[in-house]
C-alpha cells in the first residue's frame, strides 16, 4: 500500500514539511495567541486568523502531495512563508495594538507558530533545491 508514497516518505522535505503542517494545523489549537486578564485568545476567535492558518496548512500539505514536482513544490513553499510573513506581522500588530486596561496583555506561544513554520519551510526548500541541483547534474552527465 506504501509503494506509491515510498519515495515522498524518504525525502527530508517531506518531514520538514509535515512538521510546518503541524506547527500551522493542529498547533493553534492548543496554544492561544495570547492572554489578556487570564483569558486566553486563540486563532478561532478572529476570522481571518483562521483563514491565513487554515490556507498555509492546505499550502503544507499540496507542497506534501507534490513531491514528483519539485519545482512546484519549491513554489508552493515560497508562497507559503510569504503567507506566513503576513500572519506573524498581522500578529505582531494586533499585539502592540492590544488594550488589557490594568492588566498588561501577555503574548503566548500560538503568536510564535508563523517563525517556527517560516524555519521548517526555509529548510524544505533548501532540501527542494538540493534535489533539483542533484538531478541536473545527473542529467548533464549523461
Amino acid at each position: 500500500m506504501l509503494g506509491n508514497f515510498s519515495p515522498m516518505i524518504q525525502r527530508i522535505q517531506t518531514v520538514y514539511l509535515a512538521l510546518a503542517l503541524l506547527t500551522t494545523g493542529v498547533l493553534p489549537f492548543f496554544f492561544p495567541l495570547w492572554t489578556i486578564a487570564g483569558k486566553a485568545f486563540y486563532f478561532m476567535q478572529d476570522q481571518l486568523y483562521v483563514v491565513l492558518l487554515g490556507l498555509s496548512a492546505t499550502l503544507s500539505l499540496l507542497g506534501i502531495l507534490s513531491y514528483k514536482k519539485r519545482q512546484h513544490q519549491f513554489v508552493i513553499g515560497r508562497l507559503n512563508i510569504i503567507l506566513n510573513l503576513i500572519l506573524l506581522g498581522l500578529f505582531v500588530y494586533r499585539s502592540l495594538n492590544l488594550s488589557g486596561g490594568a492588566s498588561a496583555p501577555e503574548k503566548g506561544i500560538g503568536m510564535f507558530l508563523p517563525i517556527v513554520s517560516i524555519v521548517l519551510l526555509v529548510l524544505a526548500n533548501k532540501a527542494i533545491k538540493k534535489d533539483e541541483d542533484l538531478v541536473k547534474s545527473v542529467d548533464r552527465l549523461r
